[in-house]
């Protein structure tokens, strides 16, 4: 293939000697038992996790503050900062009372206000949310720790949307931070969440430090997912940014580092084979990769363009790139989740038929392309990211496009895919990411399929009949109905092309075996882990 060395076979070459490069000892510092080395993904450029989708902010923001709500494994939505609730006998009137002993790390107590500003904000940067704030006539919220919410029409999903696990989750803020511009970032980490974020420690593209919340009052339910008791059991958790993957991996078989978060397939095998490590799944429900345009200019604007990519990508080519064994992915011509209750095969034939190049340079003819650059943005320190953007570059290339492939760190492409600017003055056309299953459930949790425009993610199509299905599956109350119509809006989304499904695969993290009380979940969680 055209990306040239898979992760295959650099494993093999290289993987026995790199292990033994760095010669680290276990229980080199002081209080190491306390202490939770965390091979982080990425590094953490943005603090705010309302601000972006990047799934290392959003499990920076679990660290750092908590919700009023909270999903359990079964998809239940269970009360978490909120103590008790009551809904009106018309669905209008909602009043929430949160329970005691909620206090932000400043000491100050959460309050009402701070719960409705926190829902504002995210309302207005989340896609469910912004669906949510279409009905919503009133917010209240004042100094006791009381708020209530009154809607214009019953919204079924309300406690359902105030519970997401993923991103965007409306994590509580005080009201003096959820004042902030959802369009501007959040840099002073104020939550009152089981961990406190050190800023006098944190280090940009080297190290995140947090402490344990003494102050943390948890629930006595037990964990399940970002449901029940947020018990914390180490005193302090250091995030580690190591760009080399070969340094990750001896760093934990060498026992320097505990817990490894993301290690790419091909390293499982070698990972395995030390009794001292455990490989788990990090996602229980899979994760798919994607290619995302811009839609506001050329090319892709034309959406023409936008299907004749879509006529040659072959989600086993790049399945393969990354995931390599078949028995770890799965062909997913969907846009929801595969083997969940709104995939179906609607549309399927548009990524799952030939792949038929003439047809597509014949589309790229009909809409008058004429060599525009396509900067196509590559995050190197992200192995599933650079092989989606290896194998698009060499699709596109294949079709006679212009390409500039843009190189860099995850954490640059996060910042970059927010610019409206065009491509001359720093913009953008493509990139590439992948998206837990808790994203991709149904239409109102993925966000690649709103199409409002401005307000849409990152790419900022617009569409007004995917808007208008929607609308009417977030409305809809029988779930054969919602079937029905999250069919069409497939069947509408093969046919727009807001972005591409490049397929589904299993997804697996590394930690030391002396770490127990792991809780697999669409986000990583930190609370119960015991370092033995």
């Amino acid at each position: 293939m055209a990306h040239g060395m898979t992760r295959r076979e650099f494993a093999a070459t290289a993987g026995a000697a790199a292990l033994t490069t760095l010669g680290l000892k276990p229980g080199a510092r002081a209080a190491e038992a306390k202490t939770l080395r965390f091979i982080v993904q990425s590094d953490l450029r943005v603090l705010d996790p309302i601000w972006t989708t990047a799934y290392v902010t959003r499990n920076h923001g679990y660290m750092v503050f908590d919700t009023l709500f909270a999903l359990d494994s079964k998809f239940k939505p269970h009360p978490q900062m909120v103590g008790e609730y009551d809904i009106s006998a018309d669905k209008l009137a909602y009043r929430f009372a949160l329970r005691d002993g909620l206090k932000f790390h400043d000491g100050q107590p959460v309050r009402g206000a701070d719960c409705v500003a926190s829902l504002k904000r995210w309302m207005a940067r989340d896609t469910l949310g912004q669906t949510l704030a279409t009905v919503v006539e009133e917010m209240k919220g004042g100094d006791d720790k009381s708020f209530t919410i009154r809607l214009t029409e019953p919204f079924p999903l309300l406690i359902e949307a105030i519970a997401k696990v993923s991103s965007l989750a409306p994590f509580i803020m005080p009201e003096r931070l959820a004042k902030t511009d959802p369009f501007e970032q959040v840099t002073e980490m104020v939550g009152s969440g089981p961990f406190k974020f050190v800023q006098s420690e944190f280090e940009p593209g080297h190290r995140t430090v947090y402490v344990k919340n003494a102050d943390y009052v948890p629930r006595n339910e037990p964990p399940d997912w970002a449901s029940g008791g947020k018990v914390v059991k180490v005193d302090r958790v250091e995030w580690i940014v190591v760009p080399d993957v070969m340094t990750k991996a001896a760093a934990l078989q060498s026992g320097e580092d505990d817990w490894w978060e993301n290690p790419p397939p091909d390293l499982w095998p070698v990972l395995a084979g030390n009794s001292e490590i455990v490989l788990a799944p990090l996602d229980p429900l899979g994760t798919t990769g994607c290619l995302r345009f811009n839609h506001l200019y050329p090319p892709f604007d034309n959406v023409k363009m936008r299907r004749a990519v879509q006529m040659v990508a072959n989600q086993a080519d790049f399945m393969t790139a990354y995931v390599g064994d078949p028995k770890n992915w799965q062909l997913c011509p969907s846009v929801f989740t595969c083997e969940t209750p709104m995939a179906s095969n609607a549309g399927s034939e548009a990524l799952s038929g030939k792949r038929d190049f003439d047809a597509a340079k014949k589309l790229i003819a009909e809409a008058g392309y004429k060599g525009e650059k396509i900067v196509l943005l590559d995050a190197v320190d992200q192995p599933l990211i650079h092989a989606e953007a290896l194998v698009a570059t060499d699709l596109l290339k294949r079709l006679g496009l212009n390409v500039e492939y843009v190189t860099s760190d995850w954490g640059t492409v996060v910042t970059r895919r927010a610019s409206k600017k065009p491509i001359d003055e720093g913009g953008w056309s493509m990139f590439e990411t992948g998206w837990v299953g808790a994203d991709t459930l149904d239409p109102s949790l993925n966000v690649m399929l709103r199409a409002n425009g401005d307000k849409a993610w990152f790419g900022w199509p617009s569409d007004e009949k995917l808007e208008e299905l929607r609308m009417q599956w977030v409305k809809a109350t029988d779930s054969e109905a919602r079937q029905e119509i999250a069919g069409k809006i497939q069947q509408r989304a093969f046919e727009f092309v807001p972005y591409i499904p490049t397929g589904q695969f299993v997804t697996k993290t590394a930690y030391r075996k002396n770490l127990k009380g792991y809780i697999s979940a669409p986000a990583i969680f930190m609370w119960n882990i015991e370092k033995t």
